[in-house]
């Protein structure tokens, strides 16, 4: 028996969200802002924006488009690691109720991301959601790993054993 489109995605979803959450559990309240470069994020920065990663999916599976200049330049910050690991399970929630909401057919709409009403991409919500959603998330949790690392904090498993956990 294959998978549909939904179930192959809530699959992903499901693993790559509870990764992300034995990240985000790491973060130290007392570093919020540190920062490894002048021009980096803030470690509660880059926090609160994992922690607000999901809500791209919930947009991408939802609505027809999605335009980055409703984003403010500077989003608000969680004020500490509490409130991250609370924001980013109210957006795992709506997230996966959107995607368990979609059909198959609905996945493969087109869905577009503007700016200023110009069209940046279009491409089938499934393929948005995993680029724009999954992915997306994915490239900072691993700039995420970094900042914990640099800071001295123990990694935990993604997709296998690290160096300060061992074997799994």
């Amino acid at each position: 028996m294959s998978l549909g489109l939904q179930e192959q995605l809530l699959a992903e979803f499901d693993r790559e969200m509870g990764a992300t959450r034995r990240v985000l559990a790491r973060v130290p309240d007392g570093s919020f802002a540190w920062t490894p470069h002048p021009r980096s994020r803030s470690l509660g920065a880059l926090a609160t924006h994992v922690a607000d990663l999901p809500r791209w999916i919930a947009h991408i599976v939802s609505e027809p488009s999605f335009d980055l200049s409703c984003v403010p330049a500077e989003p608000p910050v969680a004020p500490d690691a509490a409130s991250v690991l609370a924001r980013f399970e109210r957006e795992v929630a709506e997230a996966r109720r959107a995607v368990c909401a979609a059909v198959d057919t609905r996945l493969l709409e087109t869905w577009s991301l503007l700016r200023d009403g110009r069209v940046l991409l279009t491409a089938p919500r499934i393929v948005a959601v995993r680029t724009e959603g999954l992915y997306h998330l994915v490239h900072h949790r691993g700039q995420l790993g970094v900042y914990l690392r640099l800071l001295g904090v123990p990694l935990p498993p993604v997709y296998g054993p690290t160096a300060d956990e061992g074997r799994l």
